[in-house]
């Protein structure tokens, strides 16, 4: 079986051994020096423990499958702000033996990085650095998938691009893997908003309700306002210098102009 020099010199075109006679053969003297290096392959079988063989796709498929989801469990806690996330380190140690598992390599091919400077709001001065991530994803077959993910990053001292290049892995393995985070649903709290306008009082809706310009569209609307603010069932002296819920006057008051009547 031939060595790895004897293939790569094959493989450029020179003869090996006796054969070569172009000047780039080792002198005799160093030729005990540097024997021939042991091919690491050259009597490997595939075992037992290997990975099957199949199309990149299917394995990246397979460790999806397997990894079920990632919670938010490390908490960020500082100056005045706090949340949960995933961690990259989190993220890889979960996807690390999956992608063995199942013969998946995740190699970064090409790194776009631009810099900048910013300043915090106490004068730190901090490098900022954002990158463009070209990852090259090896099936057990040896055929690939080619990616891309950004990653932004600050930091004071020379960790940005670091910071940057683990932010765009975290982003690749969860956003390609579709990692689900089994968290409560964000959408799953409805609150509603409040009225933002300042509030009125039931006196200057009653005048409103009153008011001969008016018109029925505005009537309706004022009595969806009065249902938001829980006024409907307001009291007020009305245009007889009686006592009326401010429901009950915007109704009459509506079906009166609904009738022809002023």
């Amino acid at each position: 079986m031939s060595t790895i020099q004897e293939r790569a010199a094959a493989a450029a075109g020179r003869a090996t051994g006796a054969e070569q006679q172009d000047g780039m053969s080792l002198p005799p003297e160093f030729v005990e020096q540097f024997p021939n290096a042991v091919d690491p392959m050259a009597d490997y079988e595939p075992g037992d423990d290997d990975p099957e063989m199949v199309p990149v796709t299917i394995a990246w498929l397979r460790v999806r499958r397997e990894i079920r989801g990632i919670s938010k469990r490390e908490q960020y806690n500082q100056a005045g702000t706090r949340f949960n996330f995933r961690g990259v380190d989190t993220v890889v140690n979960v996807f690390g033996p999956v992608t063995l598992k199942h013969g998946v390599n995740v190699l970064s091919s090409k790194v776009e990085a631009t810099y900048g400077e910013k300043t915090t709001a106490k004068g730190t001065r901090m490098r900022e650095c954002s990158v463009l991530v070209t990852w090259t994803i090896i099936g057990p077959m040896g055929d690939t998938l080619t990616l891309q993910t950004m990653g932004e990053a600050l930091d004071t001292a020379d960790k940005a691009t670091t910071k940057a290049q683990s932010v765009a892995l975290r982003t690749l393995l969860l956003g390609f893997g579709l990692t689900p985070t089994h968290d409560k649903d964000p959408d799953a709290d409805r609150i509603e908003r409040g009225n933002e306008a300042p509030a009125r009082s039931a006196e200057s809706y009653r005048d409103e309700i009153l008011d001969k310009n008016t018109s029925q569209g505005r009537l309706q609307q004022i009595g969806y306002e009065l249902g938001n603010l829980r006024m409907l069932n307001r009291q007020v002296q009305n245009e007889t210098g009686e006592m009326e819920t401010l429901d009950s006057l915007g109704r009459r008051i509506y079906a009166e102009r609904a009738g022809g009547g002023q």
